[in-house]
C-alpha cells in the first residue's frame, strides 16, 4: 500500500474485482497455471495489477464460453486478442465494466475515456448509464466496503462519471421545458456528499421535460422553505445514501413534512437509507423508491 492505493492485492481482493471464487483462482492456478502468484514469508499469495488484468480478460472469455483448459493453453498476447474480438461486437457490457475497474485501479484517464467513447458510439447516455455506470458503481460501493479498492480510487472514478453527467445535463439544460405542471427540486440532506445519484436524476427529470431545480449536497431543510416562494407545485427529491444517520431519519422526514408538505408539494426519498423508514407515518404525498428504474418510470 503506497499513499493509500494499493497496487498489491490479495486472493479475496481478486475475488471481489472479478467475481470469481477464492477457491475457484486457486484450482485454475494450481491445475492451468493461469497466474503466478507471488508469496509472502508466510506463503500468502499477492497479486500484481497485471495479474489482475489476466484475471478480468480471463474472466471475460469464461462468460463467453470458452473453457478455462483451453484459456490456460494461449500465449499472454492470444488472451487481449481474444477479448478485444468479443467487445469489437459492442455488447459486452461485463467488458466495459471490467476496462472501467482497471481504469480506476491503474488511475488511468485515457482508459477510462477510450471505454467510454467506445460505449457511446453505440449506445445512449441513458443506456451507458443504466447498463454500466449504475452496476459499476454499486460494485464499487462493495469494493469500497471490504477494503479492496481506497477512497481515492471510488473519488477518482466517480469524478470522471461526473464530468459525463454534467456533459448532458448540460445539453438538457439549454431546452425549453415541456411539462410544466411541476417543478423538482433536488438536493441532498446535511453532509450528505454521494452526489452522483442525484445527478443522474437530474438528468432524467430534465429529459422527461420537467423544469429542475439542483441545489446538491448539504442543503438545510430551512433553506428549501425559499423555494415554495418561487414556484405553484414542487417535487422536493432527496437521495439518501449515509445521511442522516440511520436512528435519525425518521426525524428527519418527519420534519421535511412539517416543513414543506402542503396540497402544491410532495417529497420523493431515494437511497440506501429508505428501507429504514416508517411507512406508517408518511403522509399521502411522500413516495419512497427502491431504485432509480422505479423512479424513472414514475417520471
Amino acid at each position: 500500500m503506497i499513499n493509500n492505493v494499493k497496487n498489491v492485492f490479495s486472493i479475496k481482493d481478486l475475488e471481489n474485482l472479478s467475481g470469481i471464487k477464492a477457491h475457484t483462482i486457486r484450482i485454475w492456478e494450481k491445475r492451468y497455471n493461469v497466474l503466478q502468484p507471488m508469496r509472502t514469508d508466510t506463503n500468502i499469495r499477492l497479486y500484481d495489477l497485471a495479474s489482475l488484468q489476466k484475471l478480468l480478460n480471463i474472466t471475460l472469455l469464461h462468460d463467453h464460453g470458452y473453457k478455462i483448459s483451453k484459456i490456460a493453453a494461449y500465449s499472454e498476447d492470444k488472451i487481449p486478442s481474444l477479448v478485444r474480438e468479443i467487445t469489437s461486437s459492442k455488447n459486452a457490457k461485463n467488458h466495459a465494466i471490467s476496462a472501467f475497474k482497471m481504469a480506476m485501479m491503474n488511475f488511468d484517464q485515457e482508459l477510462f475515456f477510450n471505454t467510454y467513447n467506445w460505449l457511446i458510439a453505440e449506445k445512449s447516455f441513458k443506456e451507458v448509464f443504466h447498463q454500466v455506470f449504475i452496476p459499476l458503481m454499486n460494485e464499487l460501493g462493495l469494493l469500497w466496503q471490504t477494503d479492496t479498492i481506497s477512497p481515492a480510487h471510488e473519488h477518482f472514478v466517480s469524478y470522471l462519471i461526473k464530468q459525463k453527467l454534467v456533459v448532458n445535463i448540460e445539453k438538457l439544460q439549454s431546452q425549453k421545458p415541456t411539462r410544466t405542471d411541476k417543478v423538482f427540486v433536488l438536493s441532498l440532506p446535511m453532509n450528505e456528499i454521494h452526489e452522483l445519484g442525484l445527478m443522474y436524476l437530474n438528468y432524467e427529470v430534465l429529459l422527461h421535460g420537467y423544469k429542475a431545480i439542483y441545489l446538491g449536497e448539504s442543503m438545510p431543510i430551512e433553506n428549501l422553505k425559499d423555494l415554495k416562494k418561487h414556484f405553484q407545485s414542487i417535487v422536493f427529491l432527496s437521495y439518501l445514501t449515509v445521511q442522516p444517520e440511520r436512528s435519525l431519519i425518521n426525524e428527519y422526514v418527519d420534519e421535511m413534512q412539517e416543513q414543506l408538505l402542503d396540497e402544491t408539494t410532495s417529497l420523493w426519498y431515494i437511497g440506501r437509507l429508505v428501507e429504514f423508514i416508517e411507512m406508517e407515518k408518511l403522509q399521502d404525498n411522500v413516495v419512497l423508491f427502491h431504485s432509480i428504474s422505479e423512479l424513472v418510470e414514475k417520471l
